[in-house]
């Protein structure tokens, strides 16, 4: 007699999507990256109903031209991204807001509710160059959490959007202690978190005992794995984030760290509605290859229960 199959859970209050990272676009313009109208015709193909918007100025920004080419292929937009320096304290403030205001219009406008808040990194991605320390500074830890309480403040007044802080490799905000640091030192009604599971488990975090320790500040999720043996290498050898995506630090699902299914499992036990979308830094990558791991991707989620 054969063993009973396993069922998967129903994760209910998942809703699954994915973005343009996980088609190798990390910028607004670049002749390596595919065509938007690539992007929304796969994404939609792969099986996804759910977006981000990507770097702002990839898809269109004429809110009017991108909510028919979203509508036509029956997608929706779950969130923006912006990119901050908050820690530079009140002199970055009113870039900070030109850039910030610019996104959250058009996000508003797709009628998302999530702005997806990255801080800026300490080195660079693709040369190495140590641009700050990698440490901050009592100080600068001050001004990064008071600034994005005020961000947090004035989105949510302006826009009716609330903001998630994505922790990212090569940014101040990346490891276990840095991510509670960050989290104690913030308004829970103002700062969310945006817990992706490739930049935390690289960073040598766990990602479902975050979700059980902070799981009211979580309120949406990347999902992502890392290949540990790749990563065993970056680590030792100090490779910035940009040549360790060259390298394949982050792999297809389910074929890394951390394990997916707890991770959903322990998201699903929060009983709240969540975003999880689907982000595996690929750049660059050939236009060809995106696709058919979106597709496996999908399936290897719903047979999770998502």
């Amino acid at each position: 007699m054969s063993a009973p199959r396993a069922v998967a859970p129903v994760l209910d209050r998942i809703r699954v999507g994915s973005a343009p990272d996980s088609w190798g676009v990390w910028f607004p313009e670049d002749e390596r990256q595919v065509p938007w109208q690539r992007f929304l015709d796969e994404v939609a193909q792969a099986g996804y109903e759910w977006i981000e918007l990507g770097p702002y100025g990839y898809l269109p920004t004429d809110p009017a031209v991108l909510r028919d080419e979203i509508a036509r292929r029956q997608l929706r937009v779950s969130a923006g991204t912006v990119f901050t320096s908050l820690h530079q304290g009140p002199a970055v403030w009113d870039k900070t807001w030109a850039h910030v205001s610019e996104v959250a219009t058009l996000t508003q406008a797709m009628g998302a509710g999530h702005l997806v808040v990255i801080p800026s990194f300490w080195r660079d991605d693709k040369t190495a160059e140590e641009l700050e320390p990698r440490e901050l500074t009592t100080e600068q830890w001050r001004h990064l959490t008071t600034g994005m309480e005020r961000l947090g403040e004035r989105v949510r007044d302006e826009f009716g959007l609330d903001i998630v802080v994505h922790p990212h490799a090569d940014t101040h905000i990346d490891t276990e202690e840095h991510v509670a640091r960050f989290l104690d030192g913030t308004d829970a009604d103002l700062v969310g978190l945006c817990l992706d599971t490739g930049h935390y488990a690289y960073c040598g975090g766990d990602s479902v005992k975050l979700l059980r320790t902070y799981g009211e500040r979580i309120g949406y999720l990347h999902l992502k794995q890392v290949d540990p043996e790749i990563l065993a290498d970056v680590v030792a050898k100090g490779t910035p984030f940009g040549p360790a995506v060259q390298q394949g630090v982050m792999c297809e699902p389910p074929l890394g760290v951390p394990d997916l299914p707890p991770v959903l499992e322990a998201a699903q036990e929060l009983d709240v509605d969540l975003f999880a979308i689907v982000e595996q830094d690929m750049y660059p990558c050939p236009p060809d290859q995106p696709f058919p791991i979106a597709e496996r991707t999908r399936r290897f989620l719903r047979s999770c229960g998502a």
